[in-house]
């Protein structure tokens, strides 16, 4: 999933710098989503995985 999110800034990086505002926005809004939704995952995986090691 965070392979996802670089491709997704790396998108909207090469985008804004070409001048497509709509699809920079796009990709830059689609990477955020993605990266929280990782962030979320990552810390519930932290926290279960936690919880059967103890």
């Amino acid at each position: 999933m965070l392979y996802w999110t670089l491709l997704f800034l790396v998108v909207a990086i090469v985008a804004g710098v070409l001048g497509f505002g709509g699809i920079a926005s796009a990709a830059s809004g689609i990477a955020k989503v993605l990266f929280v939704l990782f962030l979320i995952l990552f810390v519930v995986s932290l926290v279960a995985g936690r919880g059967f090691a103890g």
